[in-house]
């Protein structure tokens, strides 16, 4: 169950109901809540505000649970196509929302949930990395009116490329009464996006002792986003740069249909299964299978990051080859790189 094995959009729209029920009954179990409770304690304790206040750290850690399984089963599902991950990654890289006032429609709902097939890699401070493979938001209020919306990410637990998810495989292959209440995505970060008022910087990357280091590779051909020199918290990024790009006119988002064992399953989960797959737009349709090759036709450029291209020799023997970084796209047409984002323009 996962987007690995999926080559069409009605074969997304597929994952991506079968992924959302599992994760939201994943949500409602004890192994679940304990798992999420565990994942919040160190990063509340390190807080102020928070510190020594077990009362409003359970407080806190329901709030969590609850959007989680809000947004996992009642919100809206987009996923991003591949083609669009390194235009995401370099415009998320590049955001400072330091300052701005962001209104309730600048998400295009207010719950939803993004899968990334190709994920965008996260290294901290610490030199880990863990993949990106799905993002929720879940706009909520607390009891003095302020509105926000609470970003969660979370990482593919069955990624081969994620190092961070192979270590977690090695701890539960000794527990599987605990796997199998767990869902594909396990929640490693979160982080609230105030609306309204001014957003706050992210806060400056503490120094490491070389002691703490654990440094782990990325994996080959694969975006990378580190901590350090980010002016906005990484989930934060990635999403917010996800809304903007998705409403302007260099995209489309396709609904695709849902084959009748995927409604009859969602509609047993009680799961909004309306699934919306975005992609950069064409200029002419894409032929299905057998009618030739699918042409693409971008009307932007954009950076494809130096990566390995997999190959099978006379043999059979697999190799490989290193493909350099290039601009990929029609001459003449808007370059999304860098500070120059035109999508994240104001």
């Amino acid at each position: 169950m996962s987007f690995h094995t999926e080559t069409t959009l009605a074969g997304y729209a597929r994952a991506a109901v079968d992924l959302r029920i599992r994760m939201a009954e994943a949500a409602d179990t004890v192994t679940g809540q304990a798992y999420v409770r565990q994942l919040l304690a160190g990063r509340l304790d390190a807080i102020p505000n928070h510190a020594g206040q077990a009362t409003t750290n359970e407080d806190v850690v329901d709030t969590v649970g609850r959007a989680i399984k809000a947004a996992w089963a009642h919100g809206d599902s987009f996923v991003l196509a591949p083609a669009m991950t390194a235009i995401v990654a370099a415009a998320a890289e590049a955001l400072d929302l330091t300052g701005d006032l962001l209104t309730a429609e600048a998400a295009p709902c207010d719950t939803g949930v993004l899968f990334l097939p190709e994920p965008i890699y996260h290294r901290r401070p610490t030199g880990t990395v863990a993949a990106v493979g799905a993002l929720t938001w879940t706009l909520a209020t607390v009891h003095s009116g302020q509105q926000f919306w609470l970003i969660c990410a979370y990482s593919p637990l069955h990624d081969p490329d994620d190092p961070n998810a192979a270590n977690v495989r090695r701890t539960l292959a000794t527990a599987p009464h605990l796997r199998a209440n767990l869902g594909p995505y396990l929640l490693n970060d979160f982080d609230c996006l105030p609306i309204a008022q001014p957003i706050p910087t992210a806060p400056d990357t503490p120094p490491v002792d070389d002691a703490d280091l654990d440094w782990q590779s990325a994996p080959d051909g694969r975006y990378v986003i580190t901590d350090d020199g980010m002016r906005t918290q990484v989930a934060t990024a990635i999403l917010y740069a996800f809304w903007r790009i998705q409403a302007q006119p260099i995209t489309v988002a396709a609904k695709p249909p849902l084959d009748r064992p995927a409604r009859r399953r969602a509609a047993r989960a009680s799961l909004v299964h309306d699934t919306r797959v975005v992609m950069l737009r064409r200029t002419s349709p894409v032929g299905e299978p057998g009618d030739g090759e699918a042409k693409w036709h971008y009307r932007v450029r954009f950076v494809v990051k130096g990566h390995w291209r997999r190959l099978h020799d006379q043999n059979g023997q697999p190799y490989r080859i290193w493909i350099h970084a290039y601009i990929k796209g029609p001459d003449g047409a808007p370059l999304l790189h860098g500070e120059k984002v035109a999508v994240l323009a104001r």
